[in-house]
């Protein structure tokens, strides 16, 4: 592997990290650390904000150091997850909706079903192309 693709994945790795941590403390700390503090509640969620940009410019960074094959993969994986995330998370808060469903819609059953279906729309264009 390339000194440029490890940094550049070292890099993405960071910044997720960061990100997440960030969204945590976005999270849990008006509840658990800082009493419900509006100012410090609005700077957490813009720390967090900050640290999602940069995490996607890392990804972006990462995404033009890949090859053809590489950037063909991860595109036409982006756009199945892209397309079920539309329809699945709109027919998803429709169930909510219309009370079809006993809870309610929670974006973060969403991302969690993005990310299942991202890597599995890698694993599977990665076997179709290689």
């Amino acid at each position: 592997m390339r000194k440029a693709r490890k940094k550049n994945l070292r890099q993405l790795a960071a910044w997720t990290w960061s990100w997440v941590a960030t969204m945590a403390i976005a999270t849990f700390g008006p509840e658990y650390i800082w009493d419900d503090h509006t100012v410090l509640t609005v700077f957490a969620v813009a720390v967090n904000f900050a640290n999602g940009i940069l995490m996607i410019i890392a990804n972006r960074n990462l995404f033009n150091d890949f090859d053809e094959l590489e950037r063909k993969i991860h595109l036409e994986s982006m756009a199945l997850t892209l397309g079920l995330a539309v329809v699945v998370g709109l027919s998803y808060s429709l169930l909510d909706n219309t009370n079809l469903i006993n809870h309610d819609a929670e974006i973060g059953n969403l991302v969690l079903f993005i990310g299942v279906m991202y890597s599995i729309c890698i694993t599977v264009n990665t076997r179709r192309y290689t």
